[in-house]
């Protein structure tokens, strides 16, 4: 009977989730390791186009810093480049795979920012795509 009765009691702590309860408490939290990241974070997750990513997401961050400045709404957002309001809530939400980057640079001309691409020779240890935005 001890051994029926004891098999209840461990199925009721695990249906309740006391014995996940017990266990966690009675662990030590592991220390997080720590390592250096190269800069792109889409490189360091080991994705295949990763410089694309980190370029498109500089431009979205760029384009988003902008609109955040002016102080639009949505609405006027949407009206301004063209874009629908779904569109401008996965811009403003960071939702940049929905983009392309040539969908961005548009953008930036409809903000009336020049866009100006230079192409030099690649140096060892330096990233592809360098993006910057001056004021």
């Amino acid at each position: 009977m001890d051994l029926y009765l004891g098999g209840v009691l461990e199925i009721l702590k695990i249906s309740l989730g006391i014995k996940r309860t017990l266990q966690r408490v009675n662990t030590r939290p592991k220390k997080p390791k720590f390592a250096q990241g190269s800069g792109n974070v889409f490189a360091d997750l080991g994705l295949a186009s990763a410089d694309e990513l980190y370029g498109r997401a500089q431009i979205g961050f760029g384009v988003y810093k902008i609109l955040k400045s002016k102080n639009l709404n949505r609405r006027a957002i949407a009206y301004i480049l063209a874009i629908s309001e779904a569109e401008v809530s996965h811009l403003m939400n960071g939702h940049l795979s929905r983009l392309t980057t040539d969908k961005l640079i548009g953008f930036l001309k409809r903000l009336d920012w020049k866009v100006t691409i230079e192409i030099t020779a690649h140096q060892l240890g330096e990233p592809y795509q360098i993006i910057e935005f001056y004021s």
